[in-house]
This record gives C-alpha cells, sequence and structure tokens, in this order.
C-alpha cells in the first residue's frame, strides 16, 4: 500500500476512534507531509511505511533541524510520526515500530512570561467600564485569570456550563475533555454583571444563544479578538511584556503555587495531562525569590 491510502486511513483513525480536534488532526496530518517532502528531497520516495527504519528517521529529525525547525517544532513533529506508527502497529499493518528507539530532541523549556498580581490589577484597571462592552470585557478578563481558561476554552463557554449555585464552571478542553473548575465570587459577580444588564440588548446570532461571551453583532468572539483585547489593555496599563490571553492562564497558575497551591489540584484546574507539563510552575518564582533575599537578608544592606 502507499502513504496516501495509509495517511488516509490515519486521518479516520484520529477523526473517529481518538475523536481529536480539527487542528489537532491537521498538525498530526501536517506532520506526515513533512516526512513525506524530507522522503522525496532525499531519494527515498520508493520507500514504504513499511519499510522505514530508525536510522532513516533520525535522519529525517536532523534534516527537520538543518530547515530551521525550532527544537519544540520538530518535537512535536517526532510526536506526530509515532503517532502514525502506532496506528499502523494497532491495525497490525506493520509488524514493529521504527519509532520506538527515536529520541525527541531534548527541549529548553523557557519559563513562560507572567503578570505580577500589581499588574494582573493594573490590567484590570485599564478596562473602560463607560463602554458597554467594558462590562463584558472585565467579565472576560476576570474569567480569563480566575479560572485558568485556553483562549479557545473561553470563547467556546456557554451559559449553560455556568453552575455559580455551587461555584464551579464545566470547560471543554483539548480533545473535548470536560472539567470542572471553580470560579471565585468576584468573577461571578461580573460575569452576572454582564448576563443582566448587556447580553440580553444584544441581538443574537442563530446558533449563538448558548454561548456566554459575545460580540456587538450578536455572535462568538474569536481568539483574535480576545488577543487583541488584552493587547490593547496592557498598553493602556503600561505594561511592556509581550503578553497574550495565555500570559493570564499562565499568571493564574503562577499565583497559586506561589502562594501554596498542590500542584496536583493545579494540574485538574488548568486540565494537563501530565503533571509534568504543571511542574514548570514550580520555578517560576526563582526572581521572586531572588527579590526577597536582596530585600530582607542582612548581607544584601552592608
Amino acid at each position: 500500500m502507499n502513504w496516501e491510502i495509509y495517511i488516509r486511513g490515519f486521518r479516520s483513525f484520529l477523526e473517529l476512534e481518538k475523536s481529536l480536534s480539527a487542528n489537532t488532526v491537521s498538525a498530526y496530518l501536517h506532520d506526515m507531509q513533512l516526512l513525506l517532502v524530507f522522503l522525496n528531497e532525499n531519494n527515498y520516495e520508493q520507500i514504504t511505511p513499511e519499510e522505514i527504519e530508525l536510522k532513516l528517521l533520525e535522519e529525517f529529525s536532523g534534516w527537520l533541524g538543518s530547515k530551521g525547525s525550532r527544537t519544540t517544532s520538530q518535537s512535536r513533529t517526532i510526536s506526530g510520526i509515532r503517532a502514525f506508527y502506532k496506528y499502523l502497529l494497532i491495525e497490525d499493518l506493520i509488524q514493529h515500530d521504527p519509532t520506538e528507539l527515536l529520541e525527541t530532541p531534548k527541549l529548553n523549556r523557557l519559563l513562560p512570561d507572567i503578570l505580577s498580581q500589581i499588574e494582573i490589577q493594573q490590567l484590570i484597571g485599564a478596562i473602560d467600564l463607560s463602554k458597554t462592552e467594558g462590562t463584558r470585557n472585565l467579565a472576560i478578563i476576570e474569567t480569563l485569570y480566575g479560572c485558568g481558561l485556553r483562549v479557545s476554552e473561553l470563547t467556546s463557554l456557554k451559559i449553560s456550563d455556568l453552575h455559580f449555585d455551587i461555584g464551579f464552571i464545566r470547560v471543554t478542553g483539548k480533545g473535548s475533555k470536560q472539567r470542572w473548575i471553580p470560579i471565585g465570587d468576584r468573577a461571578i459577580k461580573q460575569v452576572n454583571i454582564y448576563l443582566q444588564n448587556i447580553r440580553p440588548h444584544l441581538i443574537l446570532k442563530k446558533g449563538n444563544e448558548d454561548i456566554l461571551f459575545l460580540n456587538n453583532r450578536g455572535g462568538k468572539l474569536s481568539r483574535v479578538m480576545i488577543f487583541y483585547l488584552i493587547k490593547n489593555f496592557a498598553e493602556k496599563a503600561g505594561i511592556h511584556k509581550n503578553i497574550s490571553p495565555h500570559t493570564l492562564r499562565h499568571s493564574f497558575a503562577t499565583h497559586l503555587v506561589e502562594n501554596g497551591a498542590n500542584l496536583r489540584a493545579v494540574q485538574e484546574m488548568l486540565g494537563h495531562a501530565s503533571i509534568t507539563t504543571t511542574e514548570i510552575y514550580t520555578h517560576l518564582d526563582t526572581q521572586y525569590l531572588k527579590d526577597t533575599i536582596e530585600k530582607f537578608h542582612p548581607l544584601s544592606r552592608w
């Protein structure tokens, strides 16, 4: 069988059996296209999926680096190739997995930018509440930071997901996995003000009746719009950091860990599949520790 047929089957497997999102499926298929480009460029176009060996995949990994691919991108692509060969094994299309001993490029785990608690207040203070959308925007920021949501989770949040009577919201994350996240009184208050005073006056577009945060035309907010809003607030607040909606998610997790929250609980709220992803937040407060030494240790004042 040729690559095209295998990849078509792989796509169906990801969509139907794994129930992955369209974006995730697209990323996996892009990984496969990169492998095919490598094979064609290096005169390996006659090699079938069954014939590929570890040595050739190691060469592919090096090729990715030579093309200027970042370590994170290389790692993601290798993960996609592994998923493809696991599918072939499951379907009994191959007897041996050539990716079994394939090493993933070592990642330099860069610490994400975060906002201090003071900067969060400055960001909130930059929202113009004299405008109609200001009430909505304040509810958005309070929910993003107060619950540590991904931007896609925020834009997809539904009114039926709000369970304020028990202090939780239901969030649909990556892979359509649902989780329950506590929401504080402050965020609940702002969302309720928006629901009672702003949203009822919008002319809703069909299909958006249950979507919580809407634009002025009654449609679902885009991810790009949320990016724009936060960049705008940061500029008005005089915050000179390269921030995004994800910065608020990082800040949420960091502030919890700094204040003694259990890492397993933070993992649950963030929706991380592995706690190793959450562990990065245990390293984010190093500057805080350094500042504490400089401020309070007697040697720093001599």
